[in-house]
């Protein structure tokens, strides 16, 4: 009897239903292929423009892993061109703009004023939802390309300058680290150690400086040798205040900006025999905002290390504990901290951080922390390493985490930083990049696990005591004394 109210009844529903769905397909496919709405529903001419856009990119995409897959470094050369990654900014910009624009048309194309209400608010939601996701994905690549950009700009953290041939195969690197202003960098370094790196494998030697030591000679024919014949034996004159004599003594170097860091540099490589390829200075407070900027360092924590001290009263101390999770203000202080321990356990547990950095800073962390990284980084780092040896490190860095790092520090009981035997330096040099067997280890190093609560083998937050050496400065695996 009701049959005849109920076929349009039906066929109304089905409209409604076919309307709905039709709606939602044409978001999908301009989820799935931008344009390919406006072929089949809206105007063509748009949709081509976009279908051929959205192909060009995919093919470009495709190149790009392909060069990748077939040459590592070649695609991070590419990757790493301040112009190329400012067209890639824009273009993710113009891209993030050009699909929502696509996304509002389709949800024209579908009618929805055509629909039911609840219909109509569903077809909103996911255009919406779908606006949100896409462009901010997209504008979240523009993001990391420009933080990209400025790391590789001749005021970011990379140099401009040329690349240096490595020496024997391995690139010596110098670390710098020290309280340094937009101004300041290289003044009176406080950490001065020396990465010596395989170009092959990653394998990576790391040779600590200390900071005091003195009456130390440079390279023949270099620019300090000249106004220290006989070495830096003057008064007051030790390694980590060589910076702030030569900016006060530009003028022989004939910049002043650079002189503290050139000085140095030559004052190592004649205490080391080893000549430089690059350097990098690390502004230790900015430090603080790298290791907030990754989450935070697990380090072993031995016994309590105090934060203030020397010169100011002692506020807290960091209390001990295995795999510990530290701040990046903790961190900071767990290297610095010396009102409880001598300069060489401190020097150790620099050594510590160093590595911890190395193990936990995966690329996971890195991706999905880049921007804030990045950003730490500019403030934090500024190095020699130019831009275009990027292709060389990255892969490098890669392979040096899978490496055990292997420590030989210059002090005692090894070596008088008041009167250092040079040649017994470059003696041990040359043992440690493998040209003669390593010499048995006088450092404490821990036969049984470490037990944080336990601070008997411990001085100042570190393995070993002043007398025998500690682990940390002279061991083949430095994370296996940490």
């Amino acid at each position: 009897m009701h049959l005849p109210d109920q076929a349009p009844e039906q066929s109304r529903h089905r409209a409604a239903s076919l309307r709905f769905r039709r709606a939602l397909t044409l978001m999908a496919m301009t989820l799935v292929l931008p344009g390919s709405a406006q072929l089949v529903a809206g105007n063509r001419r748009v949709g081509r423009i976009a279908v051929r856009t959205a192909a060009t990119i995919a093919a470009t995409a495709v190149l790009v892993l392909l060069l990748g897959a077939l040459s590592s470094g070649a695609a991070i050369t590419l990757l790493t061109q301040g112009w190329i990654l400012g067209l890639v900014r824009l273009g993710l910009m113009g891209l993030a703009v050009g699909w929502v624009l696509l996304f509002l048309d389709a949800w024209r194309l579908g009618q929805p004023l055509g629909l039911a209400q609840r219909q109509r608010l569903a077809v909103t939601g996911v255009n919406g939802l779908l606006c949100f996701t896409t462009a901010g994905a997209l504008l979240f690549g523009a993001n990391v390309a420009g933080v990209a950009q400025g790391l590789v700009s001749d005021d970011g953290v990379l140099s401009s300058g040329e690349a240096s041939e490595p020496w024997e195969g391995r690139y010596n690197v110098l670390l710098l680290g020290g309280d340094s202003g937009a101004d300041r960098w290289g003044l009176r370094p406080d950490s001065i150690m020396v990465a010596s790196i395989d170009e092959e494998t990653g394998q990576t030697v790391l040779f600590g400086l200390p900071r005091n030591m003195a009456d130390f000679t440079f390279p023949e024919g270099s620019v300090m040798a000249r106004e220290f014949p006989q070495g830096f034996d003057c008064e007051g004159c030790y390694l980590n205040s060589l910076a702030t004599w030569a900016r006060d003594n530009h003028e022989i170097f004939g910049s002043k900006k650079s002189a503290g860091i050139e000085a140095t540099l030559e004052a190592v490589e004649g205490i080391t025999g080893l000549p430089i390829n690059y350097w990098a200075m690390v502004n230790l407070r900015g430090f603080r905002n790298l290791v907030d900027a990754v989450g935070g360092v697990r380090l072993n924590v031995t016994q309590p290390i105090p934060v203030g001290g020397v010169g100011a009263p002692i506020d807290y101390y960091i209390e001990p504990g295995e795999d510990k999770l530290l701040d990046g203000f903790e961190t900071l202080w767990f290297a610095r901290s010396r009102a409880t321990s001598d300069d060489y356990s401190r020097m150790a547990r620099q050594k510590c951080v160093l590595n911890a950095m190395v193990e936990q800073l995966d690329p996971m962390t890195v991706v999905t922390s880049f921007g804030d990284i990045a950003e730490a980084s500019k403030a934090m780092v500024k190095t020699s390493v130019p831009a275009s040896e990027l292709s060389t490190f990255v892969p490098l860095a890669m392979k040096a985490r899978s490496q055990p790092i292997r420590t030989v520090s210059f002090v005692p009981p090894l070596i008088d930083t008041g009167n250092p035997d040079i040649a017994l330096i470059h003696e041990r040099v040359r043992r440690a990049l493998g040209d003669s067997p390593r010499p048995e280890k006088k450092a404490a190093v821990p036969t049984t696990p470490l037990d944080p609560s336990a601070d008997e083998n411990s001085t100042g937050g570190s393995l070993g005591t002043f007398a025998d050496g500690y682990a940390a400065n002279d061991s083949d695996d430095l994370d296996s004394v940490c």
